[in-house]
């Protein structure tokens, strides 16, 4: 028997949960999941939860010496404890989460003692590092040239459950969306030029992306395009670029927040708890005894009395007499608060995740410029088992079998760019309709 503890118990972690228990049965696996809090649970003899801190080394290293294969589905920071405990009772660690420095420095340990350690193995990061390596992978077989990458992920509300002027609810954790973008300037080559981003420009620099099926989105950059150069082995391509999709309009509707300050998580703000909601944006503002807020925040952001932002605004209810009523909070969190009244899914709400690739390599053969585009949606079955939990969680679920089956032997640090990895996950995940659709368009114009 074989014992798996998994740390995390959001909402990320259904699908994967459910994927292990389906098969608990057949590998006699026995499963345990720890958290601060514990609250949906999946209903299984060979499951079992327990309230654990992370952060009590005594607990975590009891439940930890106690695995055979250790999951981490908790935020990012957090890891650094679990990889610690892993380390020292030799246990193989799996995550979801980007391989930060903290984790970088167990890589010679993990070495040492032979252990497996896989990080970034969710959706981005994850499917997106699996799927554009596949690509990447056979164009560079087939002795191409590659010229460009880009590639754009986003978690959004599917079509059936777009009932608002935002198109966008929230599908994970509403803090990361609005503090998107503010880790430093997005970075990225362009036609052999490195180009910049600041905060406060990222959400007016977008791209409209026409997905067949799906219709058009809008991407903005995100944090630092530069790191998969190494990643995926792209040492001086011309172009290379990540971002994170949206529905049209989004951007330059959430750009009157980011100009307005309202994202900003670096100070308290006063008196909060008696506080409205129009008293919260009108902090922000000139003082001007007759005029009203929202013409302010019009006249300040320069937006036209019949742009579709001021709908967008309006429908937000940030003019509203509503109390905030939260003890203290930044900015930042005031918005999360205001958003979280409009922008959650409902329970029979469906989400969606959508992925697009974009390659441009120069055939060998046929010497002339090639386009081939790989693209993704999934959408979830409502706002419990959602497209972004399964994406999260499959292929994680997914390798961690793998490991427990002996069908992945690797020792060392890995993210899933390495063939042996993204071949067996991406396989077995076309059995749970996770499967990528491939456009090979041979007429290139030259400004692509």
């Amino acid at each position: 028997m074989k014992n798996i503890l998994i740390f995390g118990a959001g909402r990320s972690s259904n699908t994967l949960i459910k994927y292990l228990s389906d098969n608990a049965n057949e590998f006699n696996w026995k499963i345990k999941v720890v958290d601060v809090q514990v609250n949906g649970k999946e209903d299984h003899s060979r499951i079992s939860y327990s309230i654990l801190d992370v952060k009590d080394e005594l607990a975590r290293d009891s439940e930890v010496k106690n695995a055979d294969l250790v999951i981490s589905m908790l935020p990012a920071r957090f890891h650094k404890f679990v990889a610690q405990s892993c380390v020292t009772f030799s246990k193989n660690l799996l995550t979801a989460s980007y391989e930060t420095k903290e984790l970088k420095t167990f890589e010679q340990d993990v070495l040492k003692k032979g252990l497996f350690f896989l990080n970034e193995c969710g959706l981005d990061p994850g499917l997106d590092h699996m799927s554009a390596m596949k690509i990447i992978d056979e164009i560079k077989k087939e002795g191409h040239d590659l010229q460009c990458f880009e590639s754009f992920t986003g978690g959004l509300v599917a079509p059936e459950s777009d009932n608002n002027p935002w198109n966008y609810k929230f599908s994970w954790n509403p803090r990361n969306v609005v503090l998107a973008g503010q880790d430093g300037p997005a970075k990225f080559i362009q036609n052999g030029k490195f180009k910049y981003i600041p905060y406060n420009r990222l959400f007016r620099r977008t791209e409209i992306i026409d997905i067949e099926g799906f219709g058009m989105f809008e991407g903005y950059a995100n944090r630092d395009s530069l790191n998969y150069i190494e990643k995926y082995n792209l040492q001086g391509i011309p172009t290379i670029f990540r971002g994170t999709l949206r529905r049209p309009g989004y951007c330059r509707a959430w750009d009157v927040f980011v100009q307005l300050g309202a994202t900003d998580d670096s100070y308290y703000l006063e008196n909060i708890e008696n506080m409205t909601n129009c008293e919260f944006i009108n902090s922000f503002l000139y003082f001007q005894s007759t005029d009203s807020v929202d013409l302010k925040l019009y006249r300040a952001m320069h937006i036209d009395q019949d742009s579709d932002i001021i709908y967008k605004l309006n429908w937000l209810g940030i003019f509203d007499d509503t109390k905030i009523r939260l003890k203290r909070a930044t900015p930042a969190q005031v918005l999360e608060h205001i958003l979280k009244q409009k922008w959650q899914l409902q329970s029979d709400d469906k989400d969606m995740i959508v992925m697009w690739h974009k390659f441009i390599y120069h055939d060998s053969s046929l010497n002339k410029k090639v386009k081939l585009t790989s693209s993704l949606a999934v959408i979830g079955e409502n706002s419990e088992h959602t497209a972004m939990s399964k994406t999260v969680g499959l292929p994680l679920a997914i390798a961690a079998k793998l490991v427990l089956t002996g069908k992945l032997n690797l020792k060392g640090m890995y993210i899933p760019t390495h063939k042996n990895i993204y071949e067996l996950v991406l396989n077995e995940l076309k059995n749970y309709g996770i499967t990528f659709t491939e456009k090979v368009y041979e007429e290139v114009p030259e400004y692509c």
